[in-house]
């Protein structure tokens, strides 16, 4: 059957009913469901016709379909993954769920709501000091599916002005700081003066927060850095590394100069490390402001993060990667 989504779930149920208990021989066919979203129904349309007998769901990544959108097969698929009572199993491997959701919304350009279930970014975070300090004590307070389950790392902390201490606490041990009580405490309520005149609070300006910004005996730090780039030409990068006192150079081509300049200090390091997430924060004063680069690193089994702030993006990117390497090798 298809609906345009105008009917309810129990009425869409008692038609699929109705057809397996009075149509002759339709246990030799395969009742099929098509719902479309015009009311915001058709995920529970589809479920309740799974429930009295349909045995095809018709769905879409995302949700996409004309008008409001069809089904989404996401959403679908964890519902029945999430409640196994029910007896149906789609043998969907749900862990390509997101990665599949974010390859389809490239190629339609078209982006994915924020609050969108499963796939949406705002999906697993949380920002409210309640539910923060109850998803980290136990996730199933305030998740019924687990991040990891659709191919999510973790769920997400959004730091705001109705934190708690305990969600700042979990954040800077991410970034990889432990702090003692009164330290905590003192950057606790920095936090709180920041978090009235920012909306968010993000990684840099926890760092910040934890005096991080204040340190300067790194194990390893850049001494220099000379990067040859343009159109038609390869990407060039020299780099120099202080290690502990020891001086180290390299050199090394790319696809661009930040691979360049990544690819020269991997020469050096000789460690195998993999980018995960590398991010330009947006800057909107002028090309001679500050870019802020986000990078985190993956190193046997573990994710480190690594941030730095230059006028020069290559050089902050440079030395983003240093932080985050700089995690692992004190």
């Amino acid at each position: 059957p298809d609906t345009t989504g105008y009917c309810l779930p129990r009425q869409f149920g008692d038609k699929i009913r109705y057809l397996m208990e009075h149509v002759d021989g339709i246990h030799r066919a395969t009742i099929a469901t098509h719902c479309h979203n015009d009311l915001g129904m058709a995920t529970a349309n589809t479920v309740a016709g799974i429930i009295d007998g349909a045995r095809q769901a018709e769905v879409t990544i995302n949700g996409i379909g004309e008008r409001a959108g069809n089904t989404s097969l996401e959403e679908v698929a964890m519902i029945f993954k999430s409640h196994p009572e029910l007896g149906i199993e789609t043998n969907i491997n749900t862990t390509k769920i997101c990665g599949i959701s974010r390859l389809v919304s490239s190629l339609m350009n078209m982006p994915v709501q924020p609050n969108k279930a499963i796939v949406g970014r705002n999906a697993f975070a949380h920002s409210s000091g309640i539910h923060q300090d109850g998803v980290l004590k136990n996730r199933e307070s305030y998740e019924i599916i687990n991040p990891k389950d659709v191919g999510v790392d973790e769920n997400s902390i959004v730091l705001t002005a109705r934190s708690g201490r305990a969600a700042l606490k979990h954040r800077l041990h991410v970034l990889g700081i432990e702090l003692d009580k009164e330290a905590l405490d003192k950057a606790y309520e920095a936090f709180l003066a920041l978090a009235d005149k920012k909306k968010e609070i993000n990684d840099d300006d926890v760092l910040m927060l934890a005096g991080e910004h204040r340190k300067s005996t790194r194990r390893l730090k850049l001494d220099y850095l000379q990067v040859t780039s343009g159109v038609g030409v390869k990407s060039v990068a020299s780099v120099g590394l202080d290690i502990a006192g020891e001086k180290f150079e390299a050199c090394a081509s790319g696809n661009g100069p930040v691979d360049a300049a990544i690819s020269a200090i991997k020469i050096i390091i000789r460690r195998k490390m993999l980018v995960k997430e590398f991010l330009i924060q947006a800057i909107n004063k002028g090309s001679n402001d500050v870019g802020k680069v986000h990078m985190t690193v993956e190193h046997d089994g573990t994710n480190y993060y690594g941030f730095s702030a230059n006028t020069d993006i290559i050089a902050a990117s440079a030395e983003a990667f240093i932080d985050a390497i700089n995690k692992f090798v004190r």
